[in-house]
């Protein structure tokens, strides 16, 4: 599983012109699921990204979580995340999972964060307008 975290003041996922998710204060997180990756991973990762600090506290030191917080989690499907570009100029997919049980797997991921804190996702397998306001900029890439 890859996973690019964003700490952002505000963010947004159009389709089809619509707005499909927005939040305030929190994370943008995007995830590519692959081959191989299992139940116990999506735990792994809701819990990684619920807890890892990447706010300030009231001294200005980034102690806090987003659960810790109250902010919340703008979740955005992103295949391309699992590319390898060790050969050539075209990007390989070849470890990301196939798309039906990929699906099925983000639709968990959001569960899990679900019971932890508020969250509002992407749509799998749709062209997105990603509006997003960067914070700092914070981008993190998670390590499951």
């Amino acid at each position: 599983m890859k996973i690019l975290i964003s700490r952002i003041n505000k963010g947004s996922v159009k389709v089809e012109g619509k707005v499909k998710a927005a939040i305030e204060k929190g994370l943008a997180v995007f995830v590519g699921i692959e081959s191989g990756d299992t139940e116990s991973t999506l735990t792994a990762a809701s819990q990684k990204v619920v807890n890892t600090r990447l706010f300030a506290d009231n001294s200005g030191k980034i102690s806090q979580s987003v659960e810790e917080k109250g902010y919340s989690i703008l979740c955005i499907p992103s295949f391309t995340l699992c590319a390898s570009t060790k050969k050539g100029r075209r990007p390989s997919f070849e470890k990301a999972m196939p798309p039906d049980a990929a699906k099925k797997m983000f639709a968990k991921l959001i569960v899990l964060l679900q019971n932890e804190v508020n969250v509002q996702s992407g749509v799998f397998g749709a062209d997105m307008d990603i509006n997003l306001e960067l914070d700092g900029p914070v981008n993190i890439n998670l390590i499951i």
